[in-house]
């Protein structure tokens, strides 16, 4: 069902944050507040003395970088499908021609 939410909550550090999702995603903001929690103790680790919200800072940087570059290889994939089809092509040329 579209509607079908789940209430559930999450442990980001020490926030915990708690909402409703469609119950198909939960193991999907489960896995990303996993991630999260996992840059902020790298970064938290690495920068000792800095604040928390400076912190916090870096993972959303961090964060948004990574959903950019995905994004950006999954546009490239036709691309990258077709320059291998390509390349298959001129190979097989180049062995009959040999």
């Amino acid at each position: 069902m579209e509607n079908d939410l789940q209430h559930i909550t999450l442990l980001l550090d020490t926030h915990r944050v708690s909402l409703n999702v469609p119950r198909d995603k939960e193991p999907v903001f489960r896995r990303a507040a996993q991630a999260v929690n996992k840059s902020y103790g790298a970064y938290q680790k690495s920068m000792p003395k800095a604040k928390e919200d400076f912190l916090w800072a870096y993972v959303a940087l961090q964060m948004a970088c990574n959903l950019y570059n995905d994004a950006r290889e999954k546009n490239l994939q036709p691309i990258d499908q077709q320059i291998r089809q390509l390349n298959e092509l001129v190979q097989q040329s180049l062995q009959k021609n040999n």
